[in-house]
């Protein structure tokens, strides 16, 4: 069913969740997965001019931490996993659908930010663009409250 899993990560602890679901969904069905990290090109314009290359390069090295935690997830948690990793730059939901298109994958999984309170449970704006905009099932892995968990830190 699923031969191509795409991971969209950008290290935080709801992706890490994210990761932890879709590396026992790979490691399940014995699909190939992907860890993907997009470095988003408007945090860049955004910053001064004199420090933009430092930032590039500071987005870029998160980047690869990000990436390197799927496969060490995948080594440690998934039956050893091949992970292939990628760090791309632009619009973060444009290059995660473009990377989905590429690899010709089954599912993408993401994670999402939530809302506690009266509010009900909203997805952030990258997640919500792939979940509208994919070609293929996404798999949105919400990060779990303090009290959902027990108290417990869930680590990435």
């Amino acid at each position: 069913m699923f031969e191509t899993t795409v991971i969209a990560t950008d290290g935080s602890e709801s992706a890490g969740r994210a990761v932890r679901m879709a590396l026992d969904v790979a490691d399940r069905f014995g699909a190939a997965a992907h860890a993907l990290y997009v470095v988003d090109a408007s945090a860049l314009r955004a910053s001064h001019e004199q420090h933009r290359e430092t930032v590039e390069e500071s987005l870029r090295a998160a980047g690869g931490e990000a990436v390197s935690s799927v496969e060490e997830h995948a080594a440690d948690e998934a039956d050893g996993c091949e992970v292939v990793t990628a760090v791309r730059q632009g619009d973060p939901a444009e290059e995660i659908l473009a990377y989905v298109d590429e690899v010709d994958a089954d599912v993408v999984a993401t994670g999402t930010r939530g809302r506690h309170g009266t509010h009900a449970f909203l997805l952030g704006s990258v997640a919500e663009t792939v979940v509208r905009q994919s070609p293929v099932p996404v798999l949105t892995v919400r990060q779990l409250g303090a009290d959902e968990r027990g108290g417990v830190v869930m680590p990435n």
